[in-house]
């Protein structure tokens, strides 16, 4: 009796030896399905690692199959790392591995990489590979790589203690902040790029000058490539690097045509060193120009404009968890510009339109807070609040399309119109894109907006074209906000 149960057992292993072989297939039109036609990289800064893309491969059949080996085709000169569960294609082995088994309804899980290698080339570069499957049955089935690789040049804690320029080209990948040293100017060429990373800023003690033109923008983003979700790259969130800083000892500095996203802030112009020497007519010198930009899906304010000297002409900021504009005392001049509260990523935003003028138990004056031919609106019902202890303030909205109450009667709200109830248009309908999946948003007019043809000719002067150059004066009638509308 007591050999009967080892036997027993023996036998119970055979059987289940050959009912598990009879559950993988010998057939070679049998196949893998995988979650992805295409392992796809969006665009990869040359000799920085990619994120992880991960793809399931599934055995939909009724018998398992065996993978005799997986390989990259072009073997270890592949710039393409590859782990297929949990085994590395190590470019020693020749970027292979072998013995898989995918029982019949099962899946492994395939994890890929790429890293680009630099060329010294402004032009982007495509890079392809395959993933190779040979089965037990002697099928072959391929799943392709894919990668875009962009050279950058890398500015690393870098302070510019004289003047200085950087091209267009490439992108200038910043890893820790830059700072622009007193006394020196730094220069923006038409085009160039800054792609910062986590938490980097711009912090300018000098003067900067962006020299963007229309179809030439600088662009200030973060430096992730890659997507959130397939419909969300990172580019369109929030928060991706920290901002610009103008400091008190900054003067003379210029934008135009430059497109600043995604940014924990935006640009933060600070306070002079104390309130007595707070902006007290045009005659002080000008903090900061901003002339047909764009400052837009930032995680704090957009403009923080304390305690000086602005102009701010035919830009449009919008949504951002802060206040889309925050003035705090000083001398403000807007000028055709959009200013739109559409922020989507929390219901605790702040305001369009936000002046004061007092900050931290200290008095900031307001010497001026002039709006001409701007829109400033957004989803709550007043997008135009503030605290002012001097009633008085010099404000003035003139030619503008206001989501904020009725100011009937009153000389500062000059031929004002309001976006409220009762227009052809209202809210997010007076543009031309609001896409909230894709979180996509286009700030130019509808044909039926009541911000068209609101402006006299000579408001356009500052700033005759919009930035994607139209004429704001040809049909004799500008548009209030930061573009001009037309077909």
């Amino acid at each position: 009796m007591r050999r009967l149960f080892p036997l027993l057992a023996l036998g119970l292993m055979a059987l289940w030896a050959c009912d598990d072989a009879e559950k993988f297939s010998d057939d070679p039109s049998l196949r893998l399905t995988f979650d992805t036609d295409v392992v796809r990289f969006d665009t990869v800064i040359s000799t920085v690692g990619s994120p992880t893309r991960t793809v399931k491969a599934f055995n939909p059949h009724d018998r398992g199959l065996r993978i005799a080996t997986v390989s990259l085709h072009r073997g270890a000169a592949s710039p393409f790392r590859v782990n297929v569960d949990g085994e590395f294609l190590a470019p020693a082995a020749g970027a292979m591995a072998s013995d898989f088994e995918v029982r019949a309804g099962d899946s492994l899980y395939i994890r890929a990489e790429v890293t680009m290698p630099n060329t010294d080339s402004d032009a982007p570069r495509v890079a392809t590979d395959s993933l190779v499957f040979v089965f037990e049955s002697g099928a072959r089935q391929m799943l392709p790589l894919h990668a875009v690789g962009q050279d950058a040049y890398h500015l690393t804690g870098h302070r510019f203690e004289a003047d200085a320029s950087l091209r267009a080209g490439r992108p200038w990948l910043v890893r820790d902040s830059v700072v622009v040293a007193e006394g020196a100017t730094l220069r923006l060429e038409p085009g160039a790029a800054l792609y910062f990373h986590d938490d980097a800023t711009l912090v300018v003690r000098g003067r900067l000058l962006a020299q963007g033109e229309a179809g030439r923008e600088v662009v200030l983003r973060g430096d992730r490539t890659d997507r959130l979700f397939d419909n969300l790259p990172y580019d369109n969130t929030p928060n991706r690097w920290g901002g610009v800083v103008i400091a008190p000892s900054s003067a003379g500095n210029e934008l135009s045509h430059t497109d600043l996203h995604a940014a924990s802030w935006g640009i933060r112009v600070d306070f002079p060193t104390s309130p007595t020497e707070a902006v007290a007519d045009t005659a002080a010198p000008l903090a900061l120009r901003l002339h047909n930009c764009v400052v837009h899906n930032i995680g704090g304010e957009g403009l923080d404009l304390r305690g000086r000297r602005v102009e701010v002409v035919g830009t449009q900021v919008s949504n951002t968890l802060g206040h889309c504009v925050r003035l705090i005392g000083g001398h403000a001049q807007f000028t055709h510009c959009t200013v739109a509260q559409f922020y989507p990523w929390d219901a605790a935003r702040g305001e369009a339109l936000y002046i004061t003028d007092h900050w931290d138990n200290a008095s900031w004056p307001v010497a001026q807070a002039a709006f001409r031919a701007c829109i400033i609106t957004g989803y709550a019902a007043d997008e135009v609040m503030g605290q002012l202890d001097n009633a008085d303030a010099p404000l003035l909205f003139e030619h503008c399309l206001l989501r904020t109450v009725r100011a009937d009667g009153d000389a500062r709200f000059a031929n004002t119109v309001y976006d409220e109830e009762g227009q052809p248009l209202v809210g997010e309908a007076n543009f031309r894109v609001f896409d909230t999946t894709n979180f996509l948003y286009d700030f130019r007019l509808q044909p039926a907006s009541p911000a068209r043809n609101r402006c006299p000719m000579e408001m356009a002067a500052p700033c005759p074209t919009d930035r994607h150059g139209r004429d704001r004066t040809a049909d004799g009638q500008p548009d209030a906000g930061a573009y001009e509308w037309g077909e």
